[in-house]
């Protein structure tokens, strides 16, 4: 018989715009790293940077590209820059345009969670539409697509989500394990993705809380049911 394996919370840490802020969060254990192409971004960095800064990256440590309404050509360039990348759309586009900006690749896609119930958003809907993509990221819908530290309500997400989901949008070291344990049921595959929660200043990462972040991600793991 195989023994029962705990399900891994997968961690991607968001925003990064220095070297030593890449080697804290591969250090604690992060799984993936994000890198912010939006150029009206506080955490923005260029292609060229974020070229520079994914090659301090070792195996099985993931760079995500992330893109708001880009054109296809720039999401090709940026491939082409670091093929390895995977690709997050984080703005309005459709379907179409996702598949056609990615050509291939894995991607995910951004879905914006009203702050307030009762606003009009369809998750299930939504993930029927972005079948295609490869996971769903949770985030706040705020003003300026992401990274304004929002947390939305947990508990309205669906328990029939049929999508590997992305938890982001306000998390802390202080509230990952919550948010864990309130979406694990409800999807296939769960990971997380914190960016200003673990900062001292927009775009610059403090070391000591990606590590407690990554530590409290893998305590909830812990605490999670045994999946056999």
């Amino acid at each position: 018989m195989t023994a029962p394996s705990q399900r891994r919370t997968r961690i991607k840490i968001c925003g990064l715009t220095r070297e030593q802020d890449v080697d804290a969060a591969v250090q604690a254990g992060a799984d993936a790293v994000g890198f912010v192409l939006w150029e009206r971004s506080p955490r923005h960095v260029s292609l060229a940077r974020a070229a520079e800064l994914a090659r301090r990256l070792p195996p099985f440590v993931a760079p995500t590209l992330l893109f708001v309404n880009a054109p296809a050509s720039d999401v090709v360039a940026a491939c082409e820059r670091i093929p390895q990348a995977w690709l997050q759309f984080h703005g309005d586009e459709t379907p179409e345009q996702c598949v056609v900006a990615a050509a291939g690749r894995p991607y995910l896609r951004a879905a914006r969670i009203p702050l307030e119930a009762g606003q009009g958003f369809d998750l299930l809907t939504f993930a029927s539409r972005f079948s295609s993509a490869q996971g769903l990221v949770l985030d706040a819908h705020v003003e300026g697509y992401g990274g304004a530290g929002k947390a939305f309500d947990w508990s309205r997400i669906p328990t029939n989500v049929d999508a590997h989901l992305v938890l982001s949008g306000g998390l802390t070291p202080a509230n990952v394990g919550d948010g864990i344990a309130q979406l694990r049921p409800r999807c296939r595959t769960l990971a997380v993705d914190v960016s200003s929660g673990v900062e001292s200043a927009k775009g610059i990462k403090d070391a000591g809380k990606i590590h407690r972040f990554v530590a409290a991600v893998r305590a909830a793991d812990e605490l999670a049911p045994s999946q056999s």
